[in-house]
């Protein structure tokens, strides 16, 4: 299936990021999150990509255009017969990206429905956002969207919890604190979401337009709209502090998301 990510947004809460390069290019680990969460999808056989840009997205491009300068050792002959040696050798060979522009202002619903002419008639796809990472078996959720035989199928995560919890008796001492507790009881829409072609027709034709909205209420009310229960690692990248947690676990050998 072709791989659906929303690239564009201007990531406002993460601002000592995102006023120098759009948030996907935020680096995880020395490489930008978009990276990991397209590595994920391909470690699942899902290797082609539609990247919905909008701010910054000329930034993307380039890590892209040049790839392998980007990600890989070089030595430079110098001299009128100029070479260029590429010393190391990675996985992504097979991977097409198609770096789609959907405006720097859009929302959400109409960068997608502006990449509608990549996904051919009646071909299903799977939809996501460039900013979060989890260990979400993406065939699984696949299988869960086949089953169901819904117009849309969402990944339901339960989000890291940011808030310390107590215990509160009823003569008010406190017999229970619970430091960030790493999940929270309640499910939100963590992205990773499969798509059938129908999806298009519930997608107005307005960038003004958020996914999470109009269109969510309107597949509710169809009852239109799948879950797929994933009760493991989901983790967003909302704040600084959140990057730098995400990046902790990669270059401490301890991100569950690495499953390449």
């Amino acid at each position: 299936m072709k791989v659906v990510i929303l690239c564009g947004g201007k990531g406002t809460r993460l601002r000592e990021e995102t006023e120098y390069r759009p948030k996907p290019m935020v680096p995880i680990g020395g490489r930008p999150i978009l990276w990991h969460i397209m590595k994920t999808y391909a470690h699942y056989g899902h290797k082609e990509f539609i990247l919905c840009l909008g701010y910054k997205g000329h930034m993307i491009k380039e890590f892209f255009r040049n790839y392998m300068w980007n990600t890989s050792d070089v030595s430079l002959m110098l001299g009128t017969k100029p070479e260029v040696q590429f010393h190391d050798v990675h996985d992504e060979v097979d991977w097409k990206v198609t770096l789609a522009e959907t405006g720097e202002e859009s929302m959400t619903a109409y960068r997608v429905k502006l990449i509608q002419r990549y996904i051919p008639a009646d071909e299903p796809f799977l939809l996501t956002y460039g900013d979060g990472l989890a260990t979400i078996d993406i065939n699984a959720s696949i299988a869960s969207h086949r089953n169901a035989g819904k117009v849309c199928t969402i990944s339901a995560v339960h989000p890291a919890g940011r808030f310390g919890i107590i215990s509160i008796g009823d003569g008010g001492g406190i017999h229970q604190f619970t430091e960030k507790p790493q999940f929270e009881e309640s499910y939100v829409n963590g992205g990773f979401m499969v798509c059938d072609h129908r999806m298009f027709n519930y997608l107005p034709d307005n960038p003004r337009i958020m996914l999470e909205r109009q269109p969510m209420d309107d597949l509710v009310r169809d009852g239109q709209l799948n879950a797929y229960r994933h009760e493991g690692f989901w983790q967003p990248m909302d704040t600084y502090q959140e990057t730098q947690y995400l990046d902790q676990l990669w270059t401490s050998g301890k991100a569950p998301w690495k499953v390449w």
